[in-house]
């Protein structure tokens, strides 16, 4: 999909609000061009008839007609914009979450994806206005054009010979716009990245003292910002003067010839008039540029969702797993940079400690198991099945995780845990803390001032409340104090489920029933604690 594409996909997100949009505008722009003409009529009228007309009246319905277009364009353009953008934006925020942890685009920071969730799409939801506007901000100067070659062909004519004028004032405005904007919209999101990760790690910033060098790192480009922003502005001064300065010489050319026109009898008063308000309205392209400007900016935000839009998220099978006992099997998987062609098979209903020195590939191995990230070669299979040929359902349903920072979704504790809440937090040892909160259960995730070790609790309390097969501990039990950790790892040595445990404690592999020693991309041996601790390479690990 190209930014064109995308632009003409949210033209279509403004659904009938857009087209509103075109009839209202459509009908503001017949009657300023009509207005002119039966304007000269009306004046034609008077000096004639002496008011007995009825040019007058038709004048005034013409005005009330475009003051009427005027307060429906504007409804018009916020509603159709605003569908637009809550389109784009769900389309968008589907496709990121669709994407995974891994799958998604790489180099992007979370600021800056989320300056792209709400402002680019923003910027896209302009095109169903921008484009309808743009359409018929051209109707009047090219009705002003037709009208003057219909009054006297010589006024056309007078006209014309400024007109290449004014197709060059268009083409340098797109031409400029585009580039600053799309630019300027990419430090801007450059910016927003940088503030995330600092506010990240507000704490480390506040504890090393380092508040001042990371507010100058977040701004940093501020400078180039400030630059584009001021380049945006003087291309549309620079065209806004050129726009102002031939709008009058069209005009004085144009009344210089109907002037000649009137003296020699082939044009009546009211059609001095009217060519010479037709000669502003030909001219007059601030509306065009304004709606260009809109389109341009459109189109910007589009190019900077597509890196997102245009990447497709992990296809699924329509398989469930077999019944079986939950035995993960991975066969000849290799995940840059650090597994290479490993082979391991986590027997159903038993648990396995992977440990290995910093780098080794632990966590790598620990999103392969349940597809949060897609192996370069080779296969990981569950139950014999492999894992790509699961339903994205069956596969989330089947595969547990708890993480060393865990994430908590939900209105409530109880919410962010999941299934039979209370006694999986028993089993994680946060019911105690969990029932002095404010609310207790109820207490909102945000509201509940949490420790590392709570917060890491209540990570393992959802991972034990989880129905599947398959539980996989990221060095989820990293915060605990030695106490906690060993009451935890009682619990999970009950748990009937296959536990892939990714460990750095000598204690959490000694309670597995085998440890897979992870070593240069691959597993050297696969044995209980109590064997590989004769090997003093082995003890060296867990220093």
């Amino acid at each position: 999909m190209t930014a064109s594409g995308l632009v003409i996909r949210a033209i279509r997100d403004g659904g009938v609000w857009a087209s509103l949009l075109a009839v209202t505008s459509l009908l503001r722009a017949g009657a300023e061009t009509l207005l002119p003409a039966v304007l000269g009529r009306a004046v034609d009228g008077v000096l004639h008839d002496g008011g007995a007309s009825t040019w007058p009246l038709v004048y005034a319905a013409l005005v009330a007609a475009a003051m009427t277009g005027d307060v429906l364009t504007e409804l018009a353009i916020g509603t159709s914009a605003a569908a637009a953008t809550a389109r784009m934006r769900h389309r968008f925020v589907r496709r990121l979450l669709a994407l995974g942890p891994s799958a998604g685009p790489s180099g992007l920071a979370a600021g800056d994806m989320t300056s792209r969730a709400v402002t680019a799409t923003t910027d896209t939801g302009l095109a169903p206005s921008a484009l309808v506007l743009t359409v018929t901000a051209v109707l009047p100067p090219v009705g002003g054009m037709i009208a003057l070659l219909l009054i006297d062909p010589w006024l056309a004519l007078a006209f014309a010979v400024g007109l290449p004028l004014i197709i060059a004032v268009l083409n340098a405005f797109v031409r400029d716009t585009s580039a600053v904007v799309g630019r300027y919209l990419a430090v801007q999101g450059a910016i927003a990245g940088r503030l995330v990760e600092a506010l990240a790690g507000n704490r480390t910033v506040a504890a090393a003292g380092t508040a001042d060098r990371e507010t100058a790192r977040i701004l940093q480009p501020l400078p180039e910002l400030a630059e584009y922003g001021h380049r945006t502005w003087r291309v549309q001064a620079a065209t806004a003067g050129r726009g102002t300065l031939a709008v009058p010489l069209l005009q004085l050319a144009v009344l210089a010839v109907a002037g000649y026109e009137l003296a020699a009898g082939r044009l009546t008063p009211g059609g001095l008039l009217a060519a010479t308000q037709y000669a502003g309205l030909g001219a007059d392209v601030g509306p065009v540029i304004v709606q260009l400007g809109r389109l341009a900016r459109a189109r910007a935000g589009a190019a900077r969702l597509l890196p997102v839009l245009d990447r497709e998220p992990p296809a699924y099978g329509t398989a469930s797993p077999p019944e079986g006992p939950g035995c993960l099997e991975f066969r000849g998987v290799s995940a840059a940079p650090a597994i290479e062609r490993l082979d391991l098979t986590v027997p159903g209903g038993r648990a396995v400690a992977v440990v290995g020195r910093s780098g080794s590939g632990k966590s790598v191995l620990a999103a392969l198991a349940g597809r949060l990230a897609e192996p370069d070669a080779g296969e990981v299979l569950l139950d014999d099945v492999p894992l790509r040929d699961l339903s994205h359902a069956a596969l989330r349903s089947a595969v547990g995780y708890a993480f060393a920072r865990p994430a908590l979704f939900g209105a409530t504790i109880a919410e962010a845990i999941g299934g039979d809440a209370v006694p999986a937090a028993r089993a994680a040892r946060a019911d105690g803390f969990i029932r002095r909160l404010p609310a207790g259960y109820a207490t909102p995730p945000d509201s509940a001032p949490l420790s590392g070790g709570e917060l890491q609790r209540l990570g393992l309390a959802r991972a034990f409340a989880h129905p599947g097969r398959l539980l996989v501990l990221d060095d989820a039990t990293s915060s605990l104090d030695t106490v906690t950790e060993v009451q935890i790892g009682e619990a999970l040595t009950r748990d009937p489920r296959t536990r892939l445990i990714i460990a750095h404690r000598a204690a959490t592999a000694a309670r597995a029933d085998l440890v897979a020693w992870l070593d240069g991309g691959r597993i050297r041996a696969c044995a209980p604690h109590r064997e590989l601790w004769a090997d003093p390479e082995y003890r060296e690990v867990f220093r």
